[in-house]
């Protein structure tokens, strides 16, 4: 019985953490993958940085949980706060728009909005009971 409650937490896991980066696909004007066969250093950054902030959430939500709704609810209540995290990156630096500076390859950006997502995750992480 062990080995099944395992095997279905890590599909789970794996159903949520690709749902996560499918929303934030949605979320860019551009399309992720073909940036990535451009070679877009920028938005590989950004992208790593955003799942390892919800692979984070996730890790932890499914660590403090026993039951799968539990998991998969606290997993949607950090995922929101981490989508939040984004707009408000998004309003807090008025003098670009984030997603052209990804677009147009800025590393430099990409590298700060990486750490915003991974250090808020872990903020928002310590939140999940």
């Amino acid at each position: 019985m062990v080995v099944v409650n395992i095997i279905v937490s890590v599909i789970v896991i794996i159903i949520l953490q690709l749902l996560g980066m499918v929303i934030f696909s949605w979320m860019t004007p551009f399309k992720d993958m073909e940036e990535l066969k451009k070679g877009n250093t920028a938005v590989g950054i950004a992208l790593g940085g955003k799942f390892l902030g919800t692979a984070i959430i996730l890790g932890v939500a499914a660590y403090t949980n026993t039951s799968i709704w539990f998991l998969a609810m606290w997993f949607a209540v950090g995922y929101v706060c981490l989508v939040a995290v984004y707009w408000i990156f998004e309003l807090v630096t008025p003098g670009f728009k984030i997603s052209e500076q990804l677009q147009k390859g800025n590393t430099a950006i990409a590298v700060l909005l990486s750490m915003v997502f991974v250090g808020m995750a872990f903020a928002i992480s310590s939140l999940i009971v």
